[in-house]
């Protein structure tokens, strides 16, 4: 197993912004989850995805309009991920937790398991942003290397280019690879996954032999050949891949956001763990509405690792309180401000983790 990773002792940058927070919804009278806003949303994104896949099953239409309907599947699917299953794994949709358990489902229902997301992504990613072998989310597998303390590989140098290939490939490789993960391996980077109950097996096989039913086994049924329907998924679930892989990377893979060393003897970081979250995160583009309103509110990511809690349509308001209280700590709360900007970021760091450890020194001048 890994050793355990402790932070420093609260300096009174988290309490004091939990202050502040709890001040606004209660000077605003307004409710942190349970809003109509919320509700509403989920709704459209379901509709959407619903819709669009009827159209491409049962709607006589050209290939060229079923694949792009596809496209058009997998960007509703990804919607669904943002703004139905990760705020109501969050607990951050409803006051009701057997509410958020049943839209948590949301996840499994686009063939990833709930049940593992909650403990990869709540525990491992949100706890240890951004620390080599403890942060599931920037482990890349030996693929891409996200940090200077990961191994460096000669293809790595053409990472910025395939990562985005590679994207593609996430989902439908995380549905095979939660079997393994589940049944055979019971762990991520050695960190040990909870023992699952009864019930947490019982909606896991389901919800994958469901996936398995209206993913492919409709189509098959309908008469569509095998070749349609691989096209059909791998078009679906490429186009999913991209877009998710796209909005986690440019949050915490660019050259403005800090990775993490635990001190070898003590496992400790020298930094209270709400101001490691910021030190980790940027927000990206907080004044596109388009994006704030499908990305669920992951382009406000600072707020997010600050607040899950809390439901996303709450983040560009509580971006200021987070701003001003990072200014009152002498922290630096980081933003790019257009996607281009943050795209460009991104690539940048990705290329100078593709660049030889040896030969970026000399380009340094560190010796």
């Amino acid at each position: 197993m890994q050793s355990k990773v402790t932070f420093s002792k609260a300096v009174g940058f988290r309490k004091e912004l939990n202050r502040r927070v709890e001040a606004y919804f209660e000077s605003e009278s307004i409710k942190q989850r349970d809003n109509f806003a919320m509700y509403l949303k989920g709704v459209i994104c379901l509709t959407w995805m619903i819709s669009t896949w009827a159209f491409i099953i049962f709607v006589p239409s050209d290939s060229w309009i079923k694949l792009l309907g596809c496209v058009v599947l997998g960007i509703s699917m990804a919607a669904i991920a943002f703004n139905i299953g990760h705020d109501a794994n969050h607990g951050g949709y409803s006051n009701n937790q057997n509410v958020n358990k049943i839209l948590s489902l949301a996840t499994d229902l686009l063939g990833v398991s709930s049940y593992l997301w909650r403990y990869r992504h709540n525990v491992l990613h949100h706890t240890y942003t951004n620390i080599v072998d403890h942060d599931v989310d920037i482990d890349g597998e030996g693929l891409v290397r996200m940090s200077p303390e990961q191994e460096y590989r000669w293809f790595h140098r053409f990472q910025q280019f395939y990562i985005w290939i590679l994207y593609g490939f996430v989902p439908l490789h995380g549905f095979i690879y939660d079997f393994y993960v589940l049944l055979i391996k019971r762990n991520y980077i050695n960190h040990g996954i909870p023992t699952p109950k009864k019930s947490d097996l019982i909606t896991f096989f389901s919800f994958k032999a469901f996936w398995v039913a209206y993913v492919i086994g409709v189509p098959l049924m309908l008469g569509y050949s095998p070749l349609e329907v691989i096209l059909g998924v791998v078009t679906t679930y490429m186009t999913v891949g991209a877009i998710m892989g796209f909005v986690f990377i440019l949050a915490h893979v660019v050259d403005t956001a800090d990775f993490l060393t635990p001190s070898p003897e003590t496992g400790r970081i020298d930094d209270e763990w709400a101001v490691c979250q910021v030190r980790t995160t940027v927000d990206f583009a907080p004044k596109n509405q388009v994006l704030n309103w499908y990305l669920g509110g992951l382009n406000f990511q600072v707020v997010h690792h600050l607040f899950p809690h809390i439901c996303h349509i709450h983040y560009p308001k509580l971006a200021g309180i987070v701003e001003e209280v990072c200014g009152e700590f002498g922290i630096e709360y980081k933003v790019h401000e257009t996607l281009g900007e943050a795209i460009a970021s991104n690539y940048r760091w990705l290329k100078a983790m593709g660049t030889p450890p040896k030969m970026a020194e000399a380009t340094s001048g560190v010796s």
